[in-house]
């Protein structure tokens, strides 16, 4: 296979690919809109592949990108989807309420993460959301739960923490850290614009119509920005939608292992023998 594409890339990608996202990270990005189409010709790529992608989109613009794979997929060619497996989080979720149960104090912290796995990015209003909040807390007591979860996001995030900690800086009560540490995540060229476009719309709302309405309008724009979830899937409902799409063969993967050949070389899944996003559900079909 010499031919593969990685959609929705953000800052993970190689070389070999050809990478897309809507706003590239690196000029080794090509820009793209996916909800408007797969801008290439029919069989044409041997492989597909995209990572934490396919929740952000609402499930007829999900069917649609699927359906656009399968199209410039060749015959015998690979889509491997990535999304966070939602079967997995319940479970955990009903596991730690077991252990509330039984008295265990220190599942509490579980407990409250694992809420923000279901809930944080379908609901949050802001860019981070309660999640990021939660994870810049330099005093959790379940840092190797939320490690075999979220694994190297978490890991970075907790290394900045930690630096400023040992500044004796606390990031919760200092707000000028939090601004700070909001900017630095953010990575897209359009942020600053954003950000100008959302401060003179809600305060043309503010006029008209009040506070309430100048929040709603902050809210609906910030809802626009693709950082929110707009579906879950597990292995029943992901294999539903490859299978009804045309693709045979549909199977759950661990992260390690591909029908794309020499997959682990190209540091999408796996960095350097660790799993780059633990709490996936990794999925591929071929074309018939």
């Amino acid at each position: 296979m010499n031919n593969l594409l990685n959609i929705g890339c953000g800052s993970v990608f190689h070389s070999s690919w050809t990478n897309i996202d809507l706003e590239p990270s690196s000029p080794e990005v090509q820009a793209c809109d996916i909800t408007k189409g797969l801008p290439y010709s029919d069989a044409e790529f041997d492989a597909c592949y995209s990572s934490h992608l396919l929740e952000h989109l609402n499930k007829i613009e999900a069917k649609k990108l699927i359906k656009e794979c399968f199209r410039i997929l060749k015959p015998q060619g690979v889509i491997r989807v990535v999304v966070p497996d939602f079967e997995n989080i319940v479970i955990n979720y009903l596991k730690i309420l077991e252990k509330i149960d039984s008295g265990v104090k220190e599942a509490e912290a579980d407990y409250d993460w694992i809420m923000l796995e279901i809930y944080d990015q379908f609901v949050r209003t802001f860019s981070g959301g309660e999640m990021y909040h939660y994870l810049i807390n330099p005093n959790l007591s379940n840092k190797d739960f939320i490690l075999s979860r979220i694994g190297l996001e978490a890991e970075k995030i907790f290394e900045n923490a930690e630096a400023l900690k040992n500044q004796n800086i606390n990031i919760n009560n200092n707000k000028k850290i939090l601004k700070f540490l909001n900017k630095l995540k953010s990575k897209r060229p359009s942020w600053y614009l954003f950000k100008i476009q959302t401060f003179i719309l809600t305060n043309i709302a503010k006029i008209i119509a009040g506070n309430k309405a100048a929040l709603g309008v902050k809210e609906g724009l910030f809802r626009q920005t693709g950082e929110i979830h707009r579906w879950m899937y597990d292995r029943f409902s992901l294999r539903r939608l490859l299978e009804k799409t045309g693709f045979i063969n549909v199977r759950v993967c661990r992260a390690d292992e591909s029908s794309i050949p020499n997959f682990n070389s190209y540091g999408l899944d796996m960095i350097e023998g660790r799993i780059r996003k633990p709490d996936s559900l990794f999925m591929e079909g071929i074309k018939p």
